[in-house]
């Protein structure tokens, strides 16, 4: 072997070792990166994705919440089932069985997907149906809710007392899906 197959040889060895150490450091890369954009996902992503699907939320202050996935807002799902749905705020949920192994990204998502919870609430108010409110304490209200406002919801009871209920405390609301 001369001294030229020497050295293309060793230039050969050199440029497969820096293939092979690009390779390691870009499979960590990826690696890095598909965390940090998993990081980014959001419960309200990964139930979008989950709308039409059968769920089941474990709620703080109610336990376990099942029905069709129909609508999701940034704060808030609506489960549906039978004549009456589930208005389930997602700060309380505890765990979600069945949802996609899917998302939807924030630049995917209609416009509607950006009502809050409030924006639920006043619907309620206006239809006048009674609903049950309960809290994240295990709480419930049997009530009509009357008016919302920034970061709490007024609701009238059957006894006709006049209650402030802090959004904050809300789980979750049961109500009439139409007329019962």
């Amino acid at each position: 072997m001369d001294w030229d197959e020497r050295l293309f040889g060793y230039l050969d060895d050199l440029e497969q070792e820096a293939e092979s150490r690009f390779g390691i450091e870009r499979a960590g890369e990826l690696g890095d990166r598909a965390r940090a954009e998993y990081a980014a996902v959001t419960l309200a992503g990964r139930l979008l994705a989950s709308v039409d699907r059968e769920l089941t939320l474990d709620v703080r202050g109610v336990g376990a919440v099942a029905g069709t996935l129909q609508r999701v807002g940034p704060d808030w799902c609506l489960l549906g089932g039978g004549r009456r749905a589930w208005v389930v705020r997602l700060e309380h949920v505890l765990t979600v069985e069945g949802a996609s192994e899917r998302s939807v990204p924030e630049v995917a998502r209609s416009p509607l997907t950006r009502l809050g919870v409030g924006s639920v609430l006043r619907g309620l108010a206006d239809s006048g149906d009674r609903c049950l409110v309960r809290t994240a304490d295990g709480a419930s209200y049997d009530v009509v809710v009357s008016r919302v406002g920034r970061d709490f919801v007024e609701v009238v009871s059957e006894q006709g007392r006049l209650l402030l209920v802090p959004l904050a405390g809300v789980a979750a609301v049961r109500a009439p899906i139409g007329s019962d």
